[in-house]
């Protein structure tokens, strides 16, 4: 191979990891921008969640934990009324760039699933959906003065959407779960 062809080769080669890393950045800003957008979500939630079900009304108090960055991680956990666990849920919510959509991973009594999940226009909330044959099943959350409301309706077509699940959550301080003991380089 000719000098030239040599040094054009190795340009192109050492090129495209910087490329790569200098998009990589971009990227990463383009998702910290738009999950500031859920940014009121952070910190320490506590309130009461009532769920209707085939057996009657089950109502615990409700906790959560958010944190910051190019993704939120969500722990919900709701109490029963003598101190144990009767609801627990995992999720995870992003951004992808290449689409402008965000997305929420939850993980939720022995079920899992990737769900769109959108903010709302001009306020602090955001609607998700879980398809179910011909039923939708919808979460709408607002937050106004540190209360997250948030709410579950069954959507089937023909028929007047059924309210199943009520929760209001106050915000009473700040976390850094699940930062808080994660590994160090020593």
């Amino acid at each position: 191979m000719k000098p030239l062809h040599l040094l054009t080769l190795a340009v192109a080669v050492l090129a495209g990891p910087a490329r790569s890393q200098s998009n990589d950045a971009i990227a990463v800003a383009s998702q910290r921008e738009a999950m500031n957008t859920l940014s009121w979500m952070d910190g320490r939630w506590r309130g009461t969640a009532v769920t209707q079900t085939a057996t009657g009304e089950h109502r615990v108090t409700q906790t959560g934990g958010f944190l910051a960055g190019t993704i939120k991680v969500i722990e919900g956990r709701g109490f029963n009324a003598d101190g144990s666990v009767g609801f627990n849920a995992f999720g995870v919510v992003s951004y992808d760039v290449a689409t402008k959509t965000y997305a929420f991973r939850s993980y939720a009594q022995g079920r899992a699933g990737t769900f769109g999940i959108a903010p709302i226009a001009g306020k602090q909330g955001y609607v998700w959906e879980i398809p179910a044959g011909p039923t939708t099943i919808r979460y709408t959350a607002t937050i106004e003065a540190d209360k997250w409301h948030e709410v579950g309706d069954q959507i089937t077509p023909g028929r007047a959407p059924v309210r199943f699940f009520d929760m209001l959550l106050t915000r009473f301080g700040d976390t850094d779960w699940p930062a808080t003991g994660a590994m160090t380089p020593r």
